[in-house]
């Protein structure tokens, strides 16, 4: 299924992109946000060395009806709040694609990765136009989960071996250590291994085609 990163202009007027604009060296951190019919709320994390600025601003804002400090500790701070333009809401919830957290956003642009359908991401930008939000398509690729690369049996000796630290430097774990954990034998698990390593790296090079070649 298609990944794609994108990155999104926050339009003028909108809340949280007028102060991160006024406040470029700051981020915001979104952890958590829903959408209502009239409202939206949301979790976020800042951090700045202006807060003392930045929180009274977001609190005095006319499309921030509620404004609760959860923690702040140094230049940092973990805030709650409720909005009435959730603007960026408003087209992942009427594309269908599900919004993937935590974002960011700094100096008035949001930095998003979405995973969707081809049709669906169509129906993402169309729905971005519809609500005047420009956005940059920074790269599409196609996601492979591991189970469509390995078989049940090569992901269950890697992970294996990765907990055990076969990979690590200096190793951990023998070969022959890894074969005994697993309960075979040990050319049945260097053969194991080297066909889920071969599939793995295969992979990587043909995700990175710019990477240079012999």
């Amino acid at each position: 299924m298609p990944r794609a990163n994108l990155t999104l202009t926050i339009p003028e007027g909108v809340w949280i992109g007028d102060v991160s604009r006024a406040h470029p060296t700051a981020t915001f951190r979104i952890l958590a946000a829903l959408a209502g019919e009239s409202a939206g709320v949301g979790l976020a994390e800042i951090t700045s060395r202006d807060l003392d600025a930045i929180l009274p601003t977001i609190e005095t804002s006319d499309a921030v009806s509620e404004l609760d400090v959860l923690r702040r500790q140094d230049d940092e701070a973990l805030i709650q709040f409720e909005t009435t333009t959730p603007l960026l809401l408003l087209p992942v919830q009427d594309s269908g694609v599900p919004l993937e957290l935590p974002f960011t956003i700094a100096a008035g642009e949001a930095n998003w990765e979405v995973t969707a359908s081809q049709p669906r991401l169509s129906e993402l930008g169309e729905r971005f136009e519809q609500f005047g939000i420009p956005y940059t398509v920074n790269e599409v690729h196609q996601r492979l989960e591991p189970t469509q690369l390995l078989t049940d049996g090569q992901l269950e000796l890697l992970e294996l071996a990765i907990e055990a630290g076969y990979y690590d430097t200096p190793r951990r774990c023998s070969l022959t250590e890894l074969a005994a954990d697993a309960g075979i034998a040990k050319s049945t698990c260097s053969e194991t291994l080297h066909r889920a390593e071969g599939a793995v790296i295969k992979r990587f090079v043909e995700a990175h085609p710019d990477s240079p070649s012999e």
